[in-house]
């Protein structure tokens, strides 16, 4: 989605800076906007001039910085309605997931509880927007019921992830893409050795304390599944 009246794009197409609104509540009387917005930015100087150009900008209600550490940023923001929110939610849509403002345009996650609704939206927003619909889904309410039963269990597993060190991470996943956890193997410890400059020893530890860390997490949730 492309939209002119949105300070997020704006800053996004000036700056090398992504924003990720993580938390929203729209506001029926002031038809504004509520977000708390992640911001990540290239480097620190960018992450600066990124915050300050989205503090002045016009379309800002209000502007309120949480934290900052590095280049990233989190954000307490008041917009007001945009042309394309308004639309959306006139024909009774509504956002479903994080939106995320990069490089001049944004992603929305948005829901509908009618195709008809949905249909006629896009059909609405045509006339004054630019977007592409990169995907649509029916939810059902078996499918809706196991993502709230869920967001634990995925919770769990991209910490998992994000427990890894870098060496860990980058071995994993060359280990997978070269073929080592196939049956039988397209590369060995040595292929990757090799590719690391470093022992088989080595590559060996950071295997098998990667895969520690990722199926001990699963194996909890298989159980928490089973229970």
């Amino acid at each position: 989605m492309v939209q002119y009246d949105c300070p997020y794009i704006d800053v996004s197409d000036d700056f090398t800076s992504t924003f990720t609104g993580v938390h929203w509540d729209f506001d029926a009387t002031r038809e504004e906007l509520e977000s708390r917005v992640l911001v990540k930015a290239t480097n620190r100087e960018e992450l600066h001039k990124s915050l300050q150009a989205l503090c002045d900008h016009r379309k800002m209600s209000q502007y309120e910085l949480l934290s900052v550490k590095s280049d990233r940023a989190i954000l307490r923001n008041r917009v007001p309605e945009t042309e394309a929110m308004k639309t959306i939610r006139s024909h009774g849509g509504y956002l479903t997931g994080p939106f995320e403002a990069n490089n001049g345009s944004e992603v929305w996650n948005v829901g509908f509880d009618a195709a008809e609704n949905a249909e006629e939206a896009l059909s609405a927003l045509e006339q004054n927007n630019e977007f592409a619909v990169e995907s649509r889904d029916m939810i059902s309410i078996d499918d809706f019921l196991d993502l709230v039963r869920n967001v634990g269990s995925a919770k769990q597993l991209l910490d998992s992830c994000r427990d890894l060190t870098a060496v860990e991470r980058a071995t994993m996943k060359q280990a997978y893409s070269r073929g080592y956890f196939r049956s039988p193997r397209d590369a060995t410890l040595s292929t990757l050795a090799d590719e690391f400059d470093v022992s088989c020893s080595a590559v060996s530890k950071n295997l098998r304390r990667g895969q520690d860390k990722l199926i001990g997490s699963a194996v909890e949730v298989f159980e928490d599944e089973t229970e």
